[in-house]
């Protein structure tokens, strides 16, 4: 059965998550998952992910039940807290002030679902970030505004200038989706990748 014949969708309204499932030249639907990211009482940033991403499969998956359904979150841990999207320039200079020189894990989760069958797994990315000052990291925030991405810095853009060092077994999990680990997940479920023009 070839890739046309069988369903798939991204739950999820992040462009670059879009831009890197387009990578792998199968044709997808985009359906918004429409869930709360709220943090439970007491919830770690790994238990956090992991159950975002089922959650945002699981909202889509009920209402298109033949479909492999795609779930991903992604959560900055900096000594156990979380580190959000700033959504301003204030606190993401704020962010960035406070990761200044420090390691940051980012659990980037992924969930590949259908019906009652659902595979998640977490890709952990290590970032190390420069000791650099005020004036480059504002510099950096007006020059690129990378208020929408947790951390503050788009390491696919000019916020790799900011890091140190990137420790991951899958490139483009800091961006958002794991295609290494995606790529295995949609060849165990039957896709062909690359599949023949």
């Amino acid at each position: 059965m070839g890739n046309s014949a069988k369903k798939l969708i991204l739950a999820s309204t992040s462009i670059y998550r879009k831009a890197l499932l387009e990578r792998l030249r199968i044709p997808f639907e985009i359906v918004s998952p429409k869930v709360d990211e709220t943090p439970l009482p007491g919830e770690s940033t790994l238990t956090l992910a992991l159950r975002l991403a089922k959650a945002k499969a699981a909202a889509v998956a009920q209402d298109h039940p033949d479909a492999w359904v795609i779930g991903s979150d992604q959560v900055a841990d900096f000594l156990g807290t979380a580190i959000g999207k700033p959504g301003n320039f204030e606190r993401a200079l704020a962010q960035l002030q406070l990761m200044r020189g420090a390691t940051v894990t980012f659990h980037t989760t992924l969930c590949l679902m259908r019906g009652d069958a659902e595979t998640t797994v977490n890709i952990p990315t290590q970032v190390t970030f420069r000791k650099l000052s005020d004036d480059v990291l504002e510099a950096y925030l007006h020059a690129e505004e990378p208020y929408d991405c947790a951390g503050s810095a788009k390491s696919e853009g000019l916020g790799i200038s900011l890091l140190e060092s990137i420790q991951s077994d899958d490139p483009t999990a800091l961006i958002g989706l794991p295609l290494i680990a995606l790529s295995g997940l949609l060849r165990d479920a039957g896709f062909v990748i690359p599949a023949k023009k």
